[in-house]
Formats: structure tokens, sequence, C-alpha cells
């Protein structure tokens, strides 16, 4: 029986779930490479939020799928798991009907040249719909089951945020809202909403990011008015308060340490045109070319360089910075609700292992920064280990530097620094501290 669209997007949903578990890729770059496969944008649609639907849920479909199966898949059976997994989203937190399910899911399993695969999918799938109300209410007395995080991320959580931990973990399980970032050398926030309201429907603004606003539903960034020319760009607020605490000021000269992909390489010169040198420095080729994409569509020009920045001796002119941001390499696990994947890429042995190449960046770019200059600290992580934990180690026993209060109605202190995080502020978790030298 040749295979419908709808077959189609749950069948690229289910390779791109198959990537991102057993093979490492990330969700955006699996996507990236199965989406084109699908013709109609509603097929691609549904196969993208099949696969964030399973990424974000995946401990609790897990734990249902257990108590589901008799005995375990083999080994050279995960597609066929992943399938049943996906059933599982589709006609638990889908709630989609139980036929098409249940039809569908076994279309896939015919794709996969796995027949005998059919009967397992009907059964496993009817079962659930029979025991739905046991199982769910079982499925609540686990805890990683019932937050869909894996154990050790879970820890670090409740060690970080012992009040609130299980609403930080709700909230990573959301799908994240689409902010923009207008522009401001050519319109302000506002007068983009009023000059386009009819395109972009309901919108709302950010009372600490004035260059940010928000639409009620999801559109195609490529057919958002302006966006080929750079009148806006794709940013959560959070990520656009970096900028707001680097204090620019005109004839400034300025590193971005780990620049790629330039968003916030893009809103300094959007921001503070008057820069006399803007260098931005990164230790991947391939992401410092979305850099200069984002660049050339923004119309903006700086300096470029691919080098390591924990090495500034390899590429340093020696000439000291007013301002530097070091948007360091971390866990993430502040943008979980946007790349679910984090979640099970992300190991508990990584985050020391950042830890000490964030100090090690520190370290090593303070020596570049002018007496009276400040060094912007950011992450896009939720974890202490990451944010005012290093802090404190940098900062403990140094005589040369202050850290400098943030203030603002957003976030919460984290001393020394100031946290986002999503349960609170709506927006993705991010870490800020500035520091500047005596």
């Amino acid at each position: 029986m040749p295979a419908n669209s709808r077959t189609n997007s749950r069948n690229v949903a289910l390779t791109v779930v198959h990537q991102v578990l057993e093979r490492g890729a990330t969700l955006d770059d699996a996507l990236k490479q199965q989406l084109p496969d699908l013709d109609d944008s509603r097929d691609r649609g549904l196969a993208q939020r099949l696969a964030y639907g399973v990424l974000r849920n995946l401990s609790a479909l897990e734990f249902l799928l257990a108590r589901l199966l008799r005995k375990p898949l083999r080994k050279k059976d995960r597609d066929i798991y992943y399938l049943l997994i996906l059933g599982l989203e589709q006609m638990w937190l889908e709630s989609m009907p139980e036929h098409a399910v249940v039809y569908e899911t076994g279309q896939v399993a015919r794709q996969q040249r796995k027949p005998w695969a059919v009967a397992l999918v009907n059964a496993v799938l009817r079962n659930f719909q029979r025991r739905k109300d046991e199982l769910l209410q079982a499925l609540q007395a686990d805890e990683c089951a019932a937050f869909s995080h894996p154990a050790w991320l879970l820890k670090r959580m409740q060690h970080d945020w012992p009040d609130d931990w299980q609403a930080l973990a709700m909230a990573n399980n959301q799908a994240a809202p689409l902010w923009l970032r207008v522009n401001r050398s050519r319109c302000s926030a506002r007068e983009y909403a009023q000059q386009h309201a009819s395109q972009l429907g309901a919108i709302t603004f950010c009372d600490f990011a004035p260059d940010a606003l928000c639409l009620a539903r999801a559109v195609n960034v490529e057919n958002l008015p302006g966006f080929a020319e750079g009148l806006v760009s794709v940013q959560d607020p959070a990520a656009q308060l970096v900028v707001d605490l680097l204090s620019l000021e005109p004839g400034q000269r300025v590193l971005d340490a780990c620049a790629a992909p330039g968003g916030k390489t893009v809103h300094m010169l959007e921001r503070q045109p008057g820069l006399d040198f803007l260098l931005a420095v990164d230790s991947s080729e391939v992401r410092l070319q979305r850099l200069r994409d984002n660049l050339q569509r923004a119309q903006l020009d700086c300096q470029i360089m691919c080098a390591s920045a924990a090495n500034p001796g390899d590429w340093w002119d020696g000439e000291p910075f007013d301002r530097i941001l070091l948007d360091a390499p971390c866990s993430s696990t502040g943008v979980i609700r946007r790349h679910p994947d984090i979640k099970w890429l992300r190991r508990d042995c990584d985050i020391d292992q950042l830890a000490t190449r964030q100090l090690h960046l520190l370290n090593s770019l303070w020596p570049l920064l002018k007496p009276g200059g400040m060094l912007v600290y950011a992450t896009c992580s939720i974890l202490g280990a990451e944010n005012h934990e290093l802090l404190n180690r940098f900062t403990d026993g140094a005589t040369d530097l202050e850290v400098l209060p943030i203030e603002g109605q957003f976030g919460t202190r984290r001393d020394p620094g100031h946290q986002m995080s999503p349960h609170i502020d709506a927006s993705d978790g991010f870490f800020y501290a500035i520091i500047r030298k005596k």
C-alpha cells in the first residue's frame, strides 16, 4: 500500500527522533536534514511537532511503554521502540483519534520493512487506551517520568532551585513563544508593530527588553515583514538584555568572544553604530558562517576571526578593549523549551567540564580589558555551577575588579550576578554578571 503524506510525516518524525537519541544529532540538525523530504508545509509542521513532542516528554513516554511491552525489544529494533513512543505521544499528548494513530503507526512499521511490528503496534496502543487512567496515575509517582527530565538534571535543579524546581521543570516542557528583536536603528518595536499589525496579529511587548515583541501565533520567520532586510530578527528578550548590560558608547573597542551565531553581535551594531571597533571571535568556522549571514542580512559589518577565545595570544593585537562580552559555551539548560533534545544529549559530567572551560575563558580574557572597562559574563544556563558559583570562584580574592549590581524588575539575584528563568520571567533561562576592572 503506498504511503500517504501523513504516514510520511510520521516516518520523518521517527527518523529525526532516532537520529537524536541514537546518533547524538541535535534536533535542529536532524530536522534540517529530514524536513525537506516532505513537500507540503502541513506535513513538515506535523513531523516537527511530533518530534518535539517526543523529546519534550520522553521520560514519561518511556515509563508508559515499559509497562505496555511484555518483553524488551531487541537492539536492532530500536526503530520500532521509538515508533511505539511516537504512537503513544500522538494518542496521549496530541489527543489524535485512536483508530488513525493505530493505522498510521502501523503503516510506518511497514515502511520500516517490519510488517511483524504491525500487530505489536496495535496491541500496545490499544492496551494504552484501556489502561490509560491507571498508567497515568502510576506515572505521577515517578519524578523523572512525571517531569520528563533525566535524574541528574532534576537533582541539580532541586539543589539550585529548592523551592520551585517543579515549576521550572514544567516550564521547560512548554513550547517557547516567538520573540522578535526589532532593529532600533531603523524603527522602534512599537513602530514596527503598528506598521505591520495586519500581518502579525496579536502582539505583546517586554518591560525589560525595549527592542522585543512577541507574536501570539507562530509564523515562518522568513515571511516576517522586513526579515530579509534585517529589520527584525528572532531572539528571546533574555538574550537581548545582554547588550543593555554592556552599556555601549560611541568610540569604544569591543570584543564579542564566542560570538557565533551572531545574534548578540548584530544587536550590538544595531544598538550602537558608533563603535570604533568590534571584533567577533569564535572557534567554529561553520558557526561563523551563520554570523556572516546574519550580518549580511542586517546590512552590518565587523571584524571576524576564527580562533579560540581561550587563547588570545594567537590573535590579540595587544590593544585592550573597553567592553568584552563572554557569552560562554554552556549546558544550554536555560533554553530547553526551545531545544528539548538538550535534556537527553547532555550528561552530568558535562557540567563540571563546561565550568572548567568557562573559568579558563574568564581568566584568559580578563587581561584584554582596559582599566575601567567592563566584561559581561553570560550563559543560557539555569545551573549554579556555571553561573553564580563559577563567578564566585573567579572573583574570590581578586583585588582588581568589582561586580556591578544589575538593576531592573526582572530575574532573580544570584550573587554575584543575576538569573533569568522560564518559570519566573517567562523568558529563556539566562545568567549575567557585570565585572568592572579597577
